[in-house]
C-alpha cells in the first residue's frame, strides 16, 4: 500500500508518506494495511491471517520521525521508499526480525540490539521468526533535520551527514548487539508520560545521535549475524519439523542431519534465526502450548503433559514449574 498525505518530514511539502508498507493478498490472503491519524500521531496496522502489526509515528521535529513499532504475526512484506536522504536508527525491545540483505544472506535483530541504516535495502519481506517484534525507530530525513536541531538546539555539533557515510556503507546496515548504552536511551522513550511522550522523543533523538557519534563502528564487526539464505532455508524446515508435533521428541542430532549440517553449525545458525539453542526453543514452545490448553481447555494435566512431550504428568509438572513458577494445577486456577 503507498499512501498519499502531508508529510511527516516537512513542514508543509505533499510528499509520499515516509513508510510504506505492503502486506500483499497475494501472499497472504486476507492482509490489509490502514492509515489513520489522529492527535498529532499517525497509526498504521497491518493486518492478516497470522496476526497485526502496528506502527504508531510521532512527529518530534520536522524532519525528525519516532516510531513505535509492535508486530505479532510470522511475516510483512514492505514497499519502503522514498527520494529523501534518510538516516534510521532502530532499536529492538522485544522479539526478532528477519531482513533480506544484498548477496544473498539475512540480518537478524534481536532484543536489546542497534541497526543504523539509510533504508537502502527495506523493500522485501519482512520475516519475525519468534513471531513477535516491538522497538523503536528514529528516522531523520537530512534535508530538514539538521536545521530543525539547530533551531531547537542552538549549537548541537553532530554531523548527520558524516554519521551516515561513517555506518551505511553499501545498503547494509550496522549492527550493534546488546548495547546497554544504546539499550537504556530507547527504553526510555516507553516510560514517558503521554503528555511528555514528545518531548522525551526529542530529547532521546539527540541522545541516540550523540552515542552514535561517540562510537566507532571500526571497533565492531559488520556483517556479524548474517546467515546465507541456503542455510536459513534448511534451518527452518528443520525447526518445522521439531514443532511440527510436540508430543514427539525430535533430537537436535537428527534435525542436523535433516538439515545437512554438522551439530554446531545447525545449533548455531538456529540460535541466530530463533535467538536461542534448539533444545531451549522447543522448551519454549511446549510449554506456551501447555499454558495455552491450561487456559483454555479442560484437558487433563496428564493430558495436556502428552500432547507437548512429557509422558510422566511429575516430570511435566516439574518443568512447566520451572518455565513459569507456578504447577499446571495453579496456573490453571489462576486463569
Amino acid at each position: 500500500m503507498s499512501v498519499r498525505r502531508k508529510s511527516i518530514f516537512s513542514d508543509g511539502e505533499d510528499a509520499a508518506f515516509p513508510f510504506s508498507l505492503d502486506a500483499a493478498s497475494s501472499l497472504t490472503p486476507g492482509t490489509g494495511a490502514h492509515l489513520a491519524s489522529a492527535a498529532g500521531e499517525t497509526v498504521l496496522r497491518v493486518e492478516g491471517d497470522d496476526g497485526f502489526g502496528e506502527i504508531r509515528f510521532i512527529e518530534v521535529l520536522p524532519g525528525i520521525t519516532v516510531s513505535f513499532n509492535d508486530f505479532r504475526m510470522e511475516r510483512c512484506v514492505s514497499s519502503f521508499s522514498t527520494d529523501s536522504d534518510v538516516l534510521c536508527i532502530d532499536w529492538c525491545r522485544e522479539g526478532r526480525i528477519e531482513q533480506p540483505m544484498p548477496g544473498g544472506s539475512y540480518a537478524y535483530v534481536s532484543s536489546g540490539d542497534l541497526k543504523v541504516d539509510d533504508r537502502a535495502c527495506h523493500t522485501g519481506e519482512f520475516v519475525f521468526p519468534t513471531r513477535r517484534y516491538r522497538g523503536v525507530t528514529v528516522s531523520f530525513d537530512l534535508s530538514f533535520a539538521p536545521a530543525s536541531i539547530g533551531r531547537a538546539l542552538p549549537g548541537f555539533a553532530v554531523d548527520l551527514s558524516e554519521l551516515k557515510r561513517r555506518f551505511c556503507r553499501e545498503g547494509r546496515p550496522f549492527l550493534l548487539h546488546a548495547s546497554k548504552q544504546a539499550s537504556h536511551i530507547a527504553s526510555e522513550l516507553y516510560l514517558a508520560p503521554v503528555k511528555k511522550q514528545k518531548a522525551y522523543c526529542q530529547i532521546k533523538s539527540l541522545e541516540l545521535l550523540l552515542f552514535l557519534d561517540s562510537t566507532d563502528p571500526g571497533m565492531h564487526t559488520y556483517g556479524t549475524g548474517y546467515y546465507p539464505r541456503s542455510k536459513v532455508a534448511r534451518v527452518k524446515k528443520a525447526h518445522d519439523l521439531m514443532v511440527s508435533d510436540l508430543s514427539e521428541s525430535v533430537t537436535v542430532e537428527r534435525a542436523a542431519k535433516d538439515a545437512g549440517m554438522s551439530l554446531t553449525a545447525f545449533k548455531q545458525c538456529f540460535k541466530g534465526v530463533y535467538g536461542s539453542s534448539p533444545a531451549a526453543y522447543v522448551r519454549t514452545v511446549r510449554m506456551e502450548l501447555a499454558a495455552k490448553l491450561l487456559r483454555e481447555t479442560d484437558r487433563k494435566v496428564a493430558e495436556i503433559g502428552a500432547l507437548v512431550g512429557y509422558e510422566s504428568p511429575s516430570k511435566f509438572s516439574v518443568a512447566f514449574k520451572d518455565s513459569t513458577g507456578v504447577t499446571p494445577s495453579e496456573y490453571r486456577r489462576r486463569g
